[in-house]
């Protein structure tokens, strides 16, 4: 009864022990399961989230109508400007009877008309807005020019904000005097800038006037300034001109005639001008209709009667000469281009045709918005807010209507970021990365060409490196190297891959990068002797007296290759400085630039390669050794007892068994490189170029994201493609480990059968 009752609870016990497993079993499986399914959910929702901050750049421009009203009649419908203030709740129209008048834009309705103070007797002839559109020359009959400036101050009564609209005179309230002589001024042209102002004007007997304006500043009451005015008379026939623009930067004066020709005068001397360049800028069979600099006054646009409007700038020549340079062009509109506006914080315009079509572009970009028919008739005048969301116009019939645009991140096409852009003051179409400046009127440069090249070029530097030190290593660990010493060397570079990356980044930044310049010679004679001195000592140890060779255990040779090692980099940096001296003059580096034409950067990818192959030699050697020690031991020895050497067997056998692994390895510490963040932000200098030279810098997506993400404005282009450059990481890592994976089962399912 007794051993009926032990069998039985033996037999309950199993029952309970199984079960047990059972359940375990089941709960690992779907705990594994719950596991892998959260990482690629984490994965899946990390993309979308990136796609869903990216989307928006690629978004096209909208706009809105918001009223039609018709202006006051009392002064005339010969208006000759319009104007926003930076709220776009305030407009301003000039007339050529001399009236100022401001509307509030969404109903049109008449809040102030003020009265330009003109001569006597004098009447406006021509008149000019500055590129910022604050101020405005009336240019009159008598020869004189009245500048004016519409200024809003903004207060907040009973907690409301109110915006007063008033005129000032900013260069007094006398006008001054373009013409001795007296005649009318047919066109004017104006910048101002804080220590000086230029005018031009063109007269009715065919002269072309320059007045230089200096400021000086009062000495006994501040911000008041006292003029000193030069004036000047240029050598070109007016009879013909048609349009008259000074540069911002009061650097350059373009005269536009009516056959399409211009001529181009250089005025940063204001003594003695010179003449530039003259050329046709439109076709033979084409007129110019419009022409205004775009914002920085780099740039001029000229709309012309087919429906097309360019950009030109200067560009240097061989002569080291600056000629004006057709760009780009813009032809989505087919009637003539009658009114240009820029936008004042970015390199946008709008042109409006003699149909009433209104086209939103923007110039670096290279990209056409929209183009919509908004007017019944040809746009007489149009102004764009100075925040470019809004846009109030005056058709022919004197109909003037108000619109928001919804335009957030013009600058952004496939072209900008991936294609060759010719931006101002550049000689040549380049790839370039440069996301801010101190200056408003800067040209955002947005190409992710230079810092993916980085991305790849670090990685390949930091592969070249590591891949033959750290799979070689690997395999003689694993298949050669004695248990023991194995016990030693396998967790000692293990444990290499716990040391933070921004301690490596220190050390090579601080301590490496400086130590390679000042031994530039003796790297290089290393990267030779280290190998050379190795092989001869493997050559050397087979000579060795067997009695010698016999007393080091198998699988510890490669201690002694230790010595051997130190020794030759001590010889390599030994004779560096005189082999520096002897050869390249005592420095290589102004040898390699002076000589050869290869500039030198101290941090730059030679940097990259040691520090970032330092650290990812760990990962590969790591799997890569697990990969070649788990080849099954009878797959080895059937090879040996067959009569393969160990090296045959290592070769024909071991690798391509642990091939799957190995390459599993490589990729993944290519995936690791080209992630690599601190790095290559502390010891490449971060200068996005494209250059693979080994002496150059560079910049990394990773590294990029990292330096200007805490300075980029929330939700701004900026901000966007910062996280369009980390989605472009997310692709290349995705690329390179599912690239792994079908490789790695390729090579299982060819080697499986070994």
């Amino acid at each position: 009864m007794t051993a009926e009752t032990t069998v039985n609870n033996e037999s309950s016990e199993r029952i309970r022990h199984r079960k047990m497993r059972l359940m375990k079993d089941v709960l690992a499986k779907h705990a594994v399961t719950i596991g892998g399914g959260s990482v690629i959910l984490a994965i899946a929702l990390i993309f979308f989230y990136l796609f869903y901050v990216v989307a928006p750049l690629f978004k096209g421009a909208e706009i809105e109508h918001v009223a039609s009203y018709s202006h006051a009649d009392e002064h005339g419908k010969d208006t000759l400007h319009l104007a926003m203030e930076e709220q776009a709740e305030i407009g301003v129209r000039f007339t050529r009877s001399g009236y100022a008048e401001f509307y509030r834009l969404n109903d049109g309705a008449l809040l102030k008309s003020e009265t330009i103070v003109l001569p006597a007797g004098a009447e406006v002839s021509s008149f000019a807005a500055t590129d910022g559109g604050d101020l405005v020359v009336y240019g009159l009959s008598n020869g004189e020019a009245v500048i004016a400036k519409h200024q809003y101050k903004v207060t907040f009564p009973d907690d409301k904000r109110k915006i007063t609209p008033h005129i000032v005179y900013p260069f007094g309230d006398e006008p001054l005097v373009i013409d001795d002589e007296g005649d009318i001024i047919t066109s004017i042209s104006f910048q101002n800038g804080e220590e000086e102002a230029t005018i031009a004007a063109s007269t009715n007997d065919g002269r072309l006037l320059m007045t230089h304006l200096i400021k000086e500043e009062s000495m006994m009451d501040e911000g008041v300034f006292e003029l000193e005015q030069e004036n000047l008379t240029l050598n070109y026939d007016t009879s013909l001109l048609q349009y008259l623009l000074v540069g911002q930067e009061q650097d350059k004066l373009y005269a536009i005639d009516s056959v399409g020709e211009l001529t181009y005068f250089n005025i940063i001397d204001k003594e003695e001008p010179e003449l530039a360049q003259r050329l046709r800028i439109v076709g033979q069979d084409r007129e110019v209709t419009s022409a205004v600099f775009l914002t920085g006054g780099i740039s001029l646009l000229v709309g012309d009667s087919s429906g097309q409007v360019s950009q030109w700038f200067p560009v240097r020549d061989q002569q080291n000469n600056r000629k004006l340079t057709l760009i780009r062009s813009f032809a989505e509109q087919d009637k003539p281009i009658d009114q240009i506006a820029i936008e004042l914080g970015r390199k946008g315009f709008v042109a409006a045709d003699r149909e009433g079509n209104v086209g939103l572009y923007h110039s670096t970009a290279q990209r056409t918005l929209l183009v919509e028919p908004l007017a019944d008739s040809a746009v007489k005048e149009i102004a764009l807010s100075p925040r470019a969301n809004a846009m109030w116009f005056e058709d022919r019939n004197g109909e003037l209507q108000f619109w928001k645009i919804h335009n957030e991140h013009p600058e952004v096409s496939w072209s900008s970021l991936w294609g060759k852009v010719w931006y101002e003051s550049y000689e040549e179409p380049d790839y370039t990365w440069q996301s801010s400046s101190s200056s408003s009127d800067f040209e955002p440069k947005y190409s992710l060409v230079p810092i993916s090249f980085g991305t790849l070029k670090a990685a390949f530097y930091a592969m070249l490196v590591a891949m033959p030190l750290a799979i070689l290593g690997a395999i003689y660990t694993a298949y050669f190297m004695a248990p023991r010493m194995r016990n030693i060397v396998k967790p000692s570079i293990e444990i290499m891959e716990a040391l933070p990356t921004v301690i490596l980044g220190f050390l090579a930044g601080l301590w490496l990068a400086p130590f390679i310049e000042k031994h530039l010679p003796g790297i290089f004679i290393m990267l030779v002797l280290v190998p050379v001195a190795i092989i001869l000592a493997a050559f050397v140890w087979q000579f060795a007296p067997r009695k010698l060779r016999h007393a080091i255990p198998e699988g510890w040779e490669a201690a002694l290759l230790l010595p051997v090692i130190v020794l030759a980099l001590w010889v390599s940096f030994s004779s560096s400085n005189g082999i520096e001296t002897a050869w390249f003059g005592g420095d290589m580096r102004y040898y390699l630039s002076n000589e050869l034409g290869i500039d030198f950067d101290q941090r730059n990818a030679m940097v990259v390669g040691l520090a970032m192959g330092f650290a990812v030699i760990p990962t590969i050697f790591s799997i890569a050794e697990d990969a070649v020690f788990g080849v099954p031991r009878h797959l080895s020895h059937g090879s040996l007892a067959l009569g393969a050497t160990p090296w045959q067997t290592m070769w024909r056998v071991v690798l391509l068994t642990a091939s799957p692994g190995i390459f599993s390895a490589i990729m993944i510490g290519l995936g690791r490189a080209v992630g690599e963040t601190m790095i290559v932000l502390m010891a490449t200098g971060n200068t996005p170029v494209m250059d693979m030279s080994i002496f150059q810098g560079l910049r990394t997506l990773s590294a990029n994201i990292a330096v200007e993400m805490p300075e980029s404005e929330v939700a701004s282009t900026h901000y966007r493609i910062l996280f369009l450059a980390a989605l472009v990481l997310f692709a290349f890592t995705f690329f390179f480990n599912t690239l792994a994976e079908v490789v790695r089962q390729r090579l299982r399912k060819k080697y499986s059968s070994l």
